[in-house]
């Protein structure tokens, strides 16, 4: 079993070719919460730049990667984990205003790093175009066109590079621990070395394995509960194995500071009941990494399941 691969390249807004992509994308997320896309207006070497200039931050020494602060968990630098030593990450909340590539490369390089930010922000910036066109594939099929502005308003964007080392072993190790994502949709572009792997709904795990040619859109439980359920939001892990670090950068649509998710009651009916009441997204990750978020195998029901 693969994940859907689905086209993104040349698509043009109520097209034949758009409405055939919108369906597949409803399908790929109503059964498996994510599909690999290929979007060729990001060109090759824009993204292999990007993977390169994702290595060159992981060589830093671990206290200027520590200067990555944030009162957000999971925004700033994220490493020497017990659980997950072979992790290790940094993020740029609200990355696509001005000024905070700059700002978080300056952190880093004190010195200047021009290329780092210029490449990491061309490709963000047109990455978030795939986004974009993934939500709006969603509410139109669920024909919910008259909350579209308001939706593709509400978030801004995490971008998050990552690193997962090679085991210290010939076995498999764990590379991070399965989850779900909190936030609306994540995308994600790795270098050539494999691990994450998706649970399905009958809960066998599948590797994803995308080239560099292609990326993974999930769905987050924020959207999951914005369509009251229809779009699914599946649990994730990264497996480690061989003798090659894996590099990822993922870029994270997350609801705006005091935006609260609720669902449109056009998805709310005798056969859909409401499954979340409405939360703010920010106070519900607060909850999420509590000690009782973090044992609860359904955080967002715990949180405001009805």
């Amino acid at each position: 079993m693969k994940l859907p691969i689905i086209n993104f390249s040349d698509l043009k807004h109520q097209t034949e070719t758009w409405e055939s992509a919108k369906t597949q994308v409803r399908q790929a997320l109503e059964e498996f919460g994510c599909f690999e896309a290929t979007f060729d207006q990001i060109p090759l070497h824009l993204r292999k730049s990007v993977i390169q200039e994702t290595k060159q931050i992981f060589d830093l020494p671990l206290q200027i990667k520590l200067r990555n602060r944030s009162n957000k968990p999971y925004h700033g630098y994220v490493g020497q984990y017990a659980m997950v030593p072979l992790y290790e990450s940094l993020g740029v909340d609200d990355a696509l205003s001005p000024g905070k590539l700059d700002t978080f490369t300056n952190l880093m390089w004190p010195q200047g790093n021009p290329s780092f930010s210029k490449s990491v922000e061309s490709y963000s910036e047109q990455l978030s175009e795939l986004d974009k066109i993934v939500r709006r594939m969603v509410v139109e099929s669920l024909g919910l066109e008259k909350y579209m502005d308001d939706h593709l308003d509400s978030t801004n964007y995490l971008v998050r590079v990552q690193k997962y080392d090679k085991p210290q072993s010939n076995e498999t190790e764990l590379g991070l621990t399965s989850h779900t994502d909190k936030n609306i949709v994540t995308i994600l572009y790795q270098n050539e070395i494999n691990g994450l792997e998706v649970q399905t709904r009958d809960g066998h795990w599948i590797t994803a394995q995308p080239s560099l040619n292609s990326f993974v859109v999930m769905i987050g439980d924020a959207f999951h509960a914005w369509t009251n359920g229809r779009l699914h939001s599946p649990f994730h892990r990264v497996m480690m194995a061989g003798d090659e670090a894996r590099y990822s950068i993922g870029l994270f649509s997350i609801p705006k500071p005091g935006y609260i998710v609720k669902a449109p009651r056009e998805m709310v009916d005798e056969e859909n009941p409401l499954l979340f009441k409405a939360f703010d997204h920010h106070q519900f990750l607060d909850f999420y990494y509590t000690k009782e978020g973090q044992s609860s195998p359904a955080a967002l029901k715990a949180y405001c399941g009805v």
